[in-house]
């Protein structure tokens, strides 16, 4: 078992602006916020961080803008011990990507993207990548990046006998031919449904086998605190979830694949990874802001401590 796995993560960056606020407004409402928050974000660069906080060597293609912001998403990388051979910076000068994000007190979130710099990204970009990619135990990739991207580096990973984990967020419409080239695709259950065209009355199984009809080896759908509903070759089954306080699910999804690649990369059994991603997305919950929920193993190991031992 490998102690450090080799993940690659098809990156994005978007700097985050959190506002707190009892609900969400309706439409064309006003609602006063109670905190806000700017820092870091982006599936890509949380994913990345989660699975360099866990103890992988990980490598990042991602595109950032010549601004302030692009700065900050470099020295976060450098800081986290990411490898960055594979960041640019855009030859365009669009900005770097943002995201907008509006927390209720429950916890629940809405959110917008601007992608700004990370568009930039091309299939020619994962092509000079290759080496790296081929390289890589683990191969993670979402839908901040430009599609042209992520279906070019799915099937380098797939040409080289590499392992993929799909992330399909935000959801949107993607050819059959690009899920057959992922291993495991993660989403949540809006996610699955906009995938499947399939109504949230649904049950876990229903959507995951409708699903995998469209390629992917392997369904795992994130299900929050009542875990996660996994489908493969030999059976579907839920594994089940942690029981915490939550206090901003924002990055919760990131914090699973990143540990989901971890753990794989380490050889663990899908069953054993999916147990140990949702320790990542549970301690992510309990925590304020994405970055500072993303936990490291021995952080994990506690909450699996604690919680078994309330059971």
């Amino acid at each position: 078992m490998k102690n450090q796995p080799r993940i690659f993560v098809i990156g994005s960056y978007m700097h985050a602006f959190v506002i707190h606020a009892p609900r969400l407004p309706r439409e064309g409402e006003t609602v006063f916020g109670t905190d806000s928050e700017i820092g870091p974000g982006g599936k890509g660069s949380n994913q990345a961080v989660a699975a360099a906080r866990l103890g992988a060597k990980v490598e990042i293609l991602a595109c950032v803008g010549h601004d302030p912001l692009g700065d900050e998403a470099r020295s976060l990388w450098s800081e986290e011990r990411l490898e960055d051979r594979w960041v640019f910076r855009d030859e365009q000068d669009r900005p770097t990507g943002m995201a907008f994000i509006m927390v209720d007190e429950r916890g629940q979130n809405r959110i917008i993207v601007t992608p700004g710099a990370n568009d930039a990204l091309t299939a020619r970009s994962a092509d000079e990548a290759e080496e790296a990619i081929a390289n890589a135990d683990v191969l993670v990739a979402q839908f901040e990046s430009p599609v042209a991207v992520v279906e070019r580096a799915l099937e380098l990973a797939r040409k080289h006998g590499v392992r993929t984990i799909l992330n399909p967020a935000p959801a949107r419409e993607i050819p059959d031919s690009l899920l057959a080239l992922v291993d495991i695709i993660t989403p949540n259950e809006a996610e699955v449904q906009s995938l499947t065209g399939r109504p949230s009355e649904d049950d876990p199984e229903t959507l995951a086998r409708a699903l995998r009809l469209r390629g992917p080896k392997t369904v795992v759908i994130t299900m929050g605190e009542a875990g996660a509903y996994v489908l493969d070759d030999v059976c579907g089954r839920i594994v089940p979830g942690v029981q915490v306080s939550v206090h901003d699910t924002t990055g919760a999804g990131d914090a699973f694949t990143g540990a989901l690649a971890v753990a794989l990369g380490r050889g663990l059994d899908i069953d054993h990874a999916v147990r140990f991603a949702n320790l990542g997305g549970a301690f992510c919950v309990t925590r304020h802001g994405v970055v500072p929920g993303l936990g490291r193993e021995e952080e994990l190991l506690a909450l699996r401590d604690r919680t078994e031992s309330t059971e």
